[in-house]
């Protein structure tokens, strides 16, 4: 029986979006297993709206008609948590040149600490290149409508959680 080939897909998912929705269905196409993984403690600071447990709800939610995906979190290093769960290629998302520039420097960095680890970029579909979980954040937080940017559970859990 072949091994089966796993990937992670850390981030902060605050909230979940569907460009990271679409990333982590379409790497299902190279890997047999992903991992979305909530970090903790966050590499760039932003403001959080949503904790680590509602993070995981979220993410239970949208993705639970795919059962090779693992919804897990971790604090700490990528490449220690990479380590311990023995997976050694991560997904992650790149929408703009910007995020290129992080992106690079963190993989080589990654690369550094672990020469076995192995990153993936991937660009979402374009009807998501624009899309952060930031600006649905601001959108949602001043009174916008960001139900074309967020799945149905996500939309509900951002709507409680701004009205109260």
């Amino acid at each position: 029986m072949p091994e089966q080939r796993t990937a992670i897909y850390p981030g902060s998912f605050d909230p979940l979006t569907l460009g990271h929705e679409d990333i982590a269905r379409r790497s299902l196409k190279f890997v047999d297993r992903l991992m979305v993984a909530v970090a903790h403690y966050p590499t760039q600071e932003k403001a959080r709206l949503f904790s680590v447990q509602e993070r995981l709800e979220m993410l239970q939610e949208c993705f639970a008609d795919e059962p090779r995906i693992e919804v897990t979190d971790f604090s700490g290093l990528l490449v220690k948590f990479c380590d311990r769960v023995d997976v050694h290629l991560v997904v992650r998302g790149l929408r703009a040149v910007s995020d290129f520039e992080y992106e690079f420097q963190m993989a080589l960095m990654n690369r550094e600490l672990d020469p076995e680890l192995e990153m993936v970029f991937m660009t979402p579909g374009v009807e998501y290149t624009f899309l952060s979980a930031s600006l649905v954040r601001e959108i949602a937080s001043l009174g916008g409508d960001v139900s074309q940017f967020v799945s149905k559970p996500v939309l509900d859990r951002l709507q409680a959680k701004l009205a109260g």
